[in-house]
């Protein structure tokens, strides 16, 4: 079974567009979008509670827990804010906006002053920034699959957008690659400006994915929208009138994201603090996971256009929970080649599966009229319980020994939570893209 992206010429699509170059731009944007992201959550959990906070106990991880949290709070209010604009003027243009600033607020906060420099205007500076973030991330995701999805054809829709996922693990992957030398850092530099450079480096990746997404068009389905005088006035009025349960069930669904953060930033403080693993060690599980999942993650999209996208959600939900406690009680085995095994089937066979599904199946549940509107909303109110899970479990004694348990228990809810929600819902991977969202 081959996930290699089809050639421009095998499917016919009107504006020049063709769904490789959709997927292939939402891919390469969602990567240097996404490594913004996910180079802030690698700092919460090895640099900021050191730099930005008085105290380098577990109140400073907590509260440094908290900062990544808060790009979670703006995100709802830039889901309705970018929503609206990208169902009225269009997917292009809003993931042009939202590219330039997640760019310029993560080169902001590798400028910051610390602590002793400026006290606890510090730490605000630092949220202030990362609510900046969220507001970006708001419409990224939520943009990049429903213009993918509108380019794609019915019975291959799911497969070319878990491209937009898997750009994000290929986000999350170089986030990681960057951090791995600046640990390597003395403490003195590290500390100092060493933490900095991944962030600046985000100017050069912001220039890169400019350069792709100013080639874009916007896709037919929207283009014909707006010739029939299609476009909704106030598109979250007649997505809250005609979609609300669908907007209601996308949260719940949406709470299966918390899997990526508690991977990706709380097990890390957890085998930093409580198995004296290593960080650079534990950065290298993320890299590897994830290098693993770019490969499994087109290959559950094209499962999902098969069988359908229900059951591929509801396995990995499922397969995630009960992976959870396997990986964090390998990173107490003190093994490096059980560590690895135990994260890639974890995230790369588990969770895998609901990220590469969710694209397809909540932008199907909504009318190309409320599609970006529905998807942004919905997902963002669902990723606060990502945006927290660090912070909460935390303050759960998650990362104090024992703390295993915890962060198992939570991710279990939240993922009994995702499945049952999921089943509720109408299976759409044999609906037509025109008749999508219709009642």
């Amino acid at each position: 079974m081959s996930h290699t992206l089809p050639s421009a010429g095998e499917d016919a699509l009107t504006h020049a567009g063709t769904p490789k170059r959709a997927a292939v731009a939402s891919f390469l944007g969602s990567a240097v979008e996404y490594y913004d992201f996910f180079i802030f959550g690698s700092a919460a959990a090895l640099i900021f509670p050191k730099v930005f906070f008085p105290d380098a106990d577990t109140n400073a991880a907590i509260m440094s827990f908290a900062t990544f949290g808060f790009a979670y709070v703006a995100r709802p209010v830039g889901a309705i804010i970018l929503g609206h604009f990208g169902d009225r003027v269009g997917r292009r243009r809003v993931l042009m906006f939202t590219l330039l600033l997640m760019g310029a607020s993560t080169f902001v906060i590798g400028c910051l002053p610390d602590f002793h420099t400026l006290g606890w205007w510090a730490p605000v500076l630092l949220v202030l920034a990362r609510l900046c973030q969220g507001l970006s991330a708001a419409g990224e995701q939520a943009g990049a699959s429903s213009m993918t999805l509108e380019h794609a054809p019915d019975n291959r829709r799911s497969f070319f957008t878990s491209w937009t996922l898997t750009g994000t693990q290929g986000g999350q992957i170089l986030a990681a690659l960057v951090f791995i030398p600046v640990l390597a850092l003395p403490d003195e530099i590290k500390y100092g400006i060493g933490w900095r450079i991944p962030f600046w480096l985000s100017a050069v990746v912001v220039i890169v994915a400019f350069l792709i997404r100013r080639t874009l068009h916007e896709p037919p389905a929207f283009e014909e929208a707006r010739k029939n005088a299609q476009i909704a006035k106030l598109p979250v009025a007649d997505l809250l009138k005609g979609h609300w349960r669908d907007v209601l069930r996308v949260v719940a669904c949406a709470f299966i994201a918390a899997v990526s953060t508690v991977f990706g930033t709380l097990a890390i403080s957890y085998a930093k603090t409580v198995a004296g693993v290593d960080g650079t060690t534990t950065l290298w599980l993320v890299v590897g996971a994830n290098l693993v999942a770019l490969g499994t993650q087109p290959l559950f999209g094209k499962l999902a256009d098969r069988i359908g996208r229900k059951p591929v959600f509801i396995y990995g939900a499922v397969a995630s929970a009960i992976l959870t406690p396997l990986f964090l009680l390998s990173l107490e085995s003190h093994s490096i080649p059980l560590m690895f095994v135990a994260a890639i089937g974890f995230f790369s066979f588990g969770y895998a599966a609901s990220n590469a599904v969710w694209p397809s199946f909540y932008a199907e549940m909504f009318s190309t009229k409320v599609r970006f509107s529905g998807l942004a909303i919905g997902t963002q109110l669902g990723f606060l319980m990502a945006g927290f899970a660090p912070a909460i479990v935390a303050a759960m004694g998650g990362i104090q020994p024992g703390g295993w348990v915890q962060i198992s228990i939570f991710t279990g809810i939240i993922c009994a939570i995702a499945a049952i929600s999921a089943l509720t819902a109408k299976e759409t991977f044999r609906t037509p893209t025109k008749q999508l969202g219709l009642k």
